[in-house]
C-alpha cells in the first residue's frame, strides 16, 4: 500500500469531522444557534492566495516566497461548493459572499458564479451573491462577472494617497489601478458598490476625511473598519485601532452626519448619511462595539473547514464528509446539527483571558 502524504498547509486548521446525526429532521429553512441567532450569511473563501501584502492580514514576514500554500486538490472543487451552497441555502442562508485571499486570482471564478447564480432560496428568491475584492483585477474582470451573474461587489480601499497605499500593499502597487477597477464595476452594473477601508492609527487615519470626500455623491457607500485582532500574524495592538466613534467624529465636522437605522438584524456595518442627502457611509466596531449577539454569520474555507466565528481557531471538516460519500440530507444533518450548538461570542468576551489564543488567519476565512 502506497503512503498517503498530505502537505502540511491542509492541516494548519484543527477541523473536526462532523457527525452526522441520526434521523435528523428535514431542513425548514431557519436555524438558531444556542443564542436564538439565525444562520443567513455564508462567506466562502474560494484561495488562500492574494497578491497583495497588506500589513493587517498577509504581511511579508509571514506570507515571503516561502510559504506553503495549499495545494490545488486540497481546495473544494466549484461542483463540491455548489453542492454544499445548495444545503446552506436549504437551511435559510440567503448571502452568499466569496472571498479570498483575493478570489479573483481562482481559476474560472466566473464558472463558479454562474454555477451559483440560479439557485434560489426555499422562498423562490434570488441568493444575495456577493464578492470582496481588493479591486486589482476588477477592471478586467468586471463584465464577465456580472454576466455570470454576480449580483454586487465590495472592494477594499485602504487610501487615496498613492504613497500611503502602496506602503499599506506593501506590493507597490498603484491606487489608480483600483479605482479603475471600481469605475468598471460600475459601468458593468455591479454599482452601488461597497468600499471597505480598514483603518490603523498613525498609518492611514489621515485618509479618512480624504476617502469620505472622494465617495461622498458617487452612490458608493464607503464603510470604515476597527483594526481587528484576526489571527496571530498582523502584530494587531489596541493602541492602533481608531475607535468608530472617533471615524464618525470626524466625518460629522467635515460633512455633517446622521444616524440610519440597520437594514435587518445583524448587519454588520452601524449606518450613517450625510445631511445633505449625499449618500451614507458605515462603520464596522468589533472591537469597540461588539455585535456577537446579532451575528448570522458562517465561515467555509476553501478546503471545506466550516468556521463559525471569524476569531475561530478551530473548524469543522465539511470536506471530509463530502468526499467521504455524505449523502445531502446528512450534509444538511451534520450542518444544522453544528448550527445550534453554536455558542460563539469572541468579541464580547475579548480580555486578557482570550488575548493570546490561537485564531485562524482573515487571510485563510475572508473578513
Amino acid at each position: 500500500m502506497t503512503d498517503r502524504f498530505i502537505p502540511i498547509a491542509d492541516a494548519r486548521y484543527a477541523a473536526a469531522v462532523p457527525t452526522i446525526p441520526v434521523d435528523a429532521p428535514v431542513p425548514a429553512g431557519r436555524l438558531l444557534d444556542r443564542r436564538g441567532r439565525v444562520l443567513h450569511d455564508l462567506r466562502i473563501s474560494v484561495t488562500d492566495r492574494c497578491n497583495f501584502r497588506c500589513t493587517y492580514c498577509m504581511p511579508k514576514a509571514v506570507f515571503d516566497r516561502d510559504y506553503a500554500f495549499l495545494p490545488q486538490t486540497s481546495l473544494l472543487t466549484f461542483e463540491e461548493l455548489t453542492r454544499l451552497v445548495r444545503v446552506f441555502v436549504a437551511h435559510g442562508v440567503e448571502k452568499i459572499r466569496l472571498t479570498g485571499g483575493e478570489p479573483l486570482l481562482r481559476k474560472d471564478i466566473e464558472r463558479l458564479i454562474a454555477m451559483l447564480a440560479p439557485i434560489r432560496t426555499p422562498a423562490g428568491e434570488p441568493l444575495d451573491l456577493t464578492l470582496t475584492t481588493n479591486g486589482s483585477l476588477l477592471a478586467r474582470k468586471a463584465q464577465r462577472l456580472v454576466e455570470a451573474g454576480l449580483r454586487r461587489v465590495t472592494v477594499s480601499l485602504d487610501a487615496l494617497d498613492d504613497d500611503v497605499f502602496r506602503a499599506m500593499n506593501d506590493v507597490d502597487f498603484p491606487v489608480s489601478s483600483v479605482l479603475e477597477g471600481i469605475e468598471a464595476a460600475a459601468a458593468a452594473g455591479l454599482a452601488p458598490l461597497k468600499i471597505n477601508m480598514v483603518v490603523k492609527r498613525g498609518i492611514n487615519d489621515g485618509e479618512i476625511v480624504a476617502m469620505a470626500r472622494h465617495f461622498k455623491g458617487s452612490g458608493h457607500v464607503l464603510r470604515f473598519i476597527e483594526f481587528m485582532d484576526v489571527g496571530a500574524s498582523n502584530g494587531w495592538r489596541l493602541d492602533e485601532v481608531v475607535p468608530s466613534a472617533e471615524v464618525v467624529r470626524r466625518l460629522d465636522e467635515a460633512f455633517g452626519l446622521e444616524a440610519v437605522d440597520p437594514g435587518y438584524r445583524g448587519e454588520v456595518a452601524e449606518r450613517w448619511r450625510y445631511r445633505d442627502g449625499s449618500g451614507e457611509v458605515g462603520v464596522i466596531s468589533s472591537v469597540t462595539t461588539p455585535f456577537c449577539g446579532d451575528c448570522t454569520r458562517a465561515r467555509l474555507s476553501t478546503e471545506g473547514k466550516l468556521f463559525t466565528c471569524l476569531f475561530a481557531h478551530a473548524g469543522h471538516d465539511l470536506r471530509a464528509l463530502v468526499r467521504g460519500g455524505a449523502e445531502d440530507h446528512q450534509l444538511a444533518a451534520a450542518v444544522g446539527q453544528i448550527w445550534n450548538r453554536r455558542s460563539d461570542r469572541y468579541s464580547e468576551l475579548r480580555s486578557q483571558h482570550t488575548q493570546g489564543l490561537p485564531k485562524v488567519e482573515m487571510s485563510y476565512i475572508g473578513g
